[in-house]
């Protein structure tokens, strides 16, 4: 959702930065970015061993959810150019979609809802469902199952290193619409096409549909 479907990503990753000074740690943008997608459960302990338990996770969190909500109250969410249309189209030939996001369902609802494309989906599938969230591929497997499909004939859109390792995880292909950064090595090497913007998905679904892309695990 974040990065793919509204343009969070750049604010999240602002105010972990914003939240991190405040409590006396300085983070640079390329560390921040590693926060995405990344589940609470997992990133608690992995910050504690990078930057020293006098930085609390939760704390800096929390803190980072509070000046993003105070965003959004004042300027709402901003839509990626061209979702509706290209929701619509996946709808109109046939293809299911649902969200599978890090983020909680309450708010992952209001997101979408707030935007007018909840009701283009056909299931919400968030961290909260599931025991693991991203980058496991618990959030993908459940997915699929709540639509009712297999994995491999599943193409999960994703923008960060985290989300592809869980899609790549549960056996979707992979398609990469590069948000903050571009795919670094092991990304590259989990995906099957770098789409240019959302705008190219339907094509690179009709592709794959067709057998082009060949599922190669």
């Amino acid at each position: 959702m974040d990065g793919v479907l509204i343009d969070t990503e750049k604010y999240l990753t602002r105010f972990w930065r914003q939240a991190a000074a405040e409590a006396g740690l300085l983070l640079s943008l390329e560390e921040c970015y590693a926060f995405r997608s990344f589940a609470g459960k997992y990133a608690a302990p992995w910050f504690a061993e990078k930057y020293g338990e006098q930085y609390d996770y939760w704390t800096i969190r929390e803190r980072r959810k509070e000046l993003m909500q105070e965003h959004i109250r004042v300027h709402g969410i901003e839509k990626k150019d061209g979702v509706e249309e290209v929701l619509q189209v996946l709808s109109q030939e046939g293809y299911q979609t649902a969200v599978v996001t890090a983020t909680d369902e309450t708010r992952a609802r209001q997101y979408l809802r707030d935007i007018g494309i909840l009701e283009l989906f056909d299931a919400v599938i968030c961290a909260n469902m599931v025991e693991r969230g991203k980058p496991f591929p618990d959030v993908y497997l459940y997915a699929c199952e709540k639509i009712q499909k297999e994995p491999q004939d599943c193409v999960a859109v994703e923008d960060s290193p985290n989300g592809i390792r869980a899609a790549y995880g549960a056996g979707c292909h992979v398609v990469m619409v590069p948000d903050l950064t571009q795919p670094d090595e092991e990304s590259q090497n989990r995906i099957e096409r770098k789409a240019a913007s959302i705008r190219d998905i339907p094509g690179v679904v009709r592709e794959i549909s067709r057998g082009k892309l060949q599922y190669g695990r």
